[in-house]
Parts: C-alpha cells; sequence; structure tokens
C-alpha cells in the first residue's frame, strides 16, 4: 500500500507535488476498503474569528486545489462569504495517515458545480433542492413535504441546478501529510506554497 508505519514518509518517497500524493494517499485508502475515504473535516471561520467545523466529503484534488460541494445558503458558506480562508483536514486512522491543509476558498464556475450537480444519483438532486440548509426545521415532515413537492415538480430526467448550490476550491497555501510510525516517532511532511512550486520541510511530530 506504500508508505505505512514501518517504511514511514520521507521528502523522497513523498515528492515534490503534494496533490500527487494526496490522491495515492486516496487511492490506498480507497482499496483498503476505508468507509468514505473521501470523508474530510472543514474547518471555516466568522469575519470576528469564532471558529465551526463540519464532516463534509472531498469530491476533487487537482493541481488548483481540493474540491467540495455545499448549499450556498449554509451555515459554512456564510462564514466563508465573511472569511475566504479555510481549513481541511482527511483523516484514515486505520492507515494512521492525516492530511491538513489551509488556504483561500473561491467558488466554483457555475459550468463546474452543474457537471457535478448532474452527475449526483437523482434522490441527492432532489435532496439538494429541498433543504434550506441549516436553517430551522419544524419537524421531519416538512422536509419529506417540500421533497415531495420537488419531486412532483421535476418528475423525470436531471434536475437544473439549484441558485444556491455548488462547489468550492480551497487553494492550499500549506499541506501536511502525517505518517504514524512506532513510539510516536511519526512523519510529519510539510509542503509551503512558494511561488509556482513547493518548498518541503519535516516536522517534529
Amino acid at each position: 500500500m506504500g508508505s505505512g508505519m514501518t517504511a514511514g514518509l520521507s521528502e523522497e518517497t513523498a515528492g515534490k507535488d503534494p496533490f500527487k500524493l494526496y490522491n495515492k494517499w486516496l487511492e490506498n485508502a480507497r482499496k483498503s476498503g476505508v468507509f468514505l475515504h473521501d470523508a474530510i473535516t472543514l474547518a471555516t471561520c466568522t469575519k470576528d474569528g469564532v471558529p465551526s467545523a463540519r464532516m463534509m466529503l472531498l469530491k476533487g484534488v487537482g493541481e488548483r486545489g481540493l474540491v467540495f460541494y455545499t448549499n450556498y445558503e449554509s451555515r459554512k458558506a456564510a462564514e466563508l462569504s465573511e472569511n475566504p480562508r479555510a481549513a481541511l483536514i482527511s483523516h484514515w486512522p486505520v492507515l494512521e495517515r492525516q492530511i491538513r491543509s489551509e488556504g483561500e476558498v473561491e467558488k466554483l464556475t457555475e459550468a463546474e458545480s452543474t457537471a457535478y450537480f448532474r452527475s449526483r444519483p437523482r434522490g441527492s438532486q432532489l435532496g439538494a433542492w429541498a433543504s434550506a440548509q441549516s436553517s430551522p426545521l419544524e419537524s421531519p415532515d416538512e422536509l419529506k413535504r417540500k421533497f415531495s413537492e420537488i419531486e412532483k415538480k421535476f418528475p423525470s430526467g436531471d434536475l437544473p441546478l439549484p441558485p444556491f448550490w455548488g462547489g468550492y476550491r480551497l487553494e492550499p497555501h500549506r499541506i501536511e501529510f502525517w505518517q504514524g510510525r512506532m513510539n510516536r516517532l511519526h512523519d510529519r511532511v510539510r509542503y509551503d506554497r512558494s511561488g509556482d512550486g513547493w518548498e518541503i520541510s519535516r516536522l517534529y511530530p
């Protein structure tokens, strides 16, 4: 499965491109049978510095950054509007691996969000339309009623992209890979953005 508790993680085996290593670790987690291998913790902050965090799913890792999707009227979206900086963590306890990313966040284009939305199961498309995410809900029946209304409104085929729903891209200026080792002599390899490339350093565990 590549670097692990025995082999560890060196600057040489990590390579120069953190996104390639990120995708490699994601694939290792998937092949290992980790449930929701793409689960992440996303931390945001208000303009006054009040933090909040929640679990989400990571939907893309590329040279431009890390992609996730949500309701643009949710709490996280409101905080990103006030303060477009965030931190994101992938964690696989069974593999003793963790990746921490920090950076600026921007919305995806409508075309990018539409392409992903159309790839979702129909039930998930209906759910996105039905949910006023983070708003008070009187009862589960209210949500079921709204779901049924949307289902009747769009009886077949793909739904259009909701105007209040879409994606974000976190463009990291720092990414840290943590690999567990025996005797808690863990490996921590950090990438810091430097111009068009990355500076790589090792940290004490």
